[in-house]
């Protein structure tokens, strides 16, 4: 039996400590935070994300708290015409295997919790930002900031996008800030005008923004997404913006979309960020996952989902390891998963440029080739991501 160390408690690393848990290993959780919480709005589960739910054993408490979608609909932001629409109800859900949902990001994060609290194997500790770690030949040991050390016999680091364990590793500088400025609203679904309350994540494009909006939190709240390719170049994480600002920066959006905009209120802002793929994130012990290992745009729709597979397959190449064996499992680890997360992470720079932002004659040309596109050819285009299952698979003879 080997003892993990988990950088971060949010959603990859609760995930992490139930996938290593699971297979008889020891594990202790550092969250830097005094308590064990997810922040943000809403999110979207694929069937690869659920798929990999269901072998952490969570997947039936996060359905509980889902709402099931018709469709994922892309809408001409200026003239509120339909571009292209996937349905994912039945035919979708036979086809990969499991559904596609939205839920507030406390309904994937909470369930994560209470399973880790459930565990015998699984320790959490608050308060305990990890700041630096040393390795030595049979262990590693991690320093908190208030001075406090922790010795196991790996340390994945799933802190996110500004990971404390990946500036020692990785060595690659601050993330890269991508020049596109997001704002974030939750409505109570009351305030909502019935004839709008579509059970569909809906993706209004326009020239250099778009605008998304779905129903969370069991049916109660609408979920706003305001983007804008605004070229920003100071990160910024969920600083309050006023009303007005917010109104005044998406003045072309078409009537339906617009009175959406308009209902938003509290409104917070975001200026993205995301980082170039890398082909190792493992060094002797320690290993990255999820945001700190392969952070990426949120346009693909699968931060979340591709934090899931990681966890599922840590568990998967560690679940007979000895304390011996980790260096070696973790590179393992590392082969399996690259190829895909640096495939999705460039996929969502794609879409936000040629499908949900371009202008003019480019925006003409998405649109007609989008139109053109069959139910089945769309669910062809998407299967490579949303019906993975060989992720959850070890790779070792």
């Amino acid at each position: 039996m080997a003892h993990a160390l988990i950088a971060g408690g949010g959603i990859g690393g609760l995930a992490t400590a139930l996938a290593i848990a699971r297979c008889g290993h020891r594990v202790t959780v550092l969250e830097r935070e005094d308590t064990f919480a997810e922040i943000g709005s809403g999110i979207q589960l694929a069937p690869n994300g659920f798929h990999a739910l269901n072998l952490l054993g969570v997947g039936q408490d996060v359905r509980d708290r889902a709402v099931f979608v018709d469709e994922l609909r892309l809408m001409d932001g200026l003239t509120s015409e339909k571009i292209v629409g996937m349905p994912v109800k039945e035919r979708y859900r036979q086809r990969f295997g499991n559904p596609y949902a939205v839920v507030h990001r406390r309904d994937l994060h909470g369930p994560l919790l209470s399973a880790c609290r459930a565990s015998e194997g699984i320790e959490l500790v608050a308060s305990a930002a990890v700041q630096r770690y040393v390795q030595k030949p049979a262990s590693v040991t991690v320093t908190t900031a208030d001075g406090r050390t922790f010795t196991g016999d790996l340390l994945v680091g799933a802190d996110g996008i500004r990971s404390t364990v990946r500036a020692h590793l990785v060595r690659d500088g601050a993330p890269r800030v991508c020049g596109h400025t997001i704002y974030r609203s939750v409505i109570p679904i009351e305030k909502v005008p019935r004839r709008l309350r579509w059970n569909v994540v809906t993706l209004w494009a326009g020239p250099a923004w778009h605008f998304v909006h779905y129903i969370i939190g069991r049916g109660e709240y609408l979920n706003l997404a305001a983007t804008l390719d605004d070229g920003a170049r100071e990160s910024v994480s969920g600083r309050p913006v006023r009303r007005a600002v917010v109104l005044s920066r998406f003045q072309e959006l078409g009537e339906t979309a617009r009175l959406l905009l308009e209902l938003g209120e509290h409104w917070r802002q975001w200026v993205l960020c995301d980082r170039d793929p890398v082909d190792v994130w493992t060094d002797g012990r320690v290993a990255l996952m999820g945001d700190a290992a392969h952070p990426m745009l949120q346009y693909a729709a699968q931060g979340a989902c591709q934090a899931l597979e990681d966890a599922v397959v840590l568990g998967d190449v560690l679940a007979d390891a000895t304390a011996d064996d980790v260096a070696q499992r973790l590179e393992e680890y590392n082969a399996v998963r690259r190829e895909r997360t640096a495939r999705t992470q460039l996929l969502a720079r794609e879409m936000g440029t040629r499908v949900y932002h371009p202008a003019g004659e480019e925006a003409q040309a998405r649109t007609a080739m989008l139109r053109s596109l069959t139910e089945d050819d769309l669910y062809e285009k998407v299967h490579w991501l949303h019906g993975a299952r060989d992720f959850t698979r070890s790779r070792r003879p």
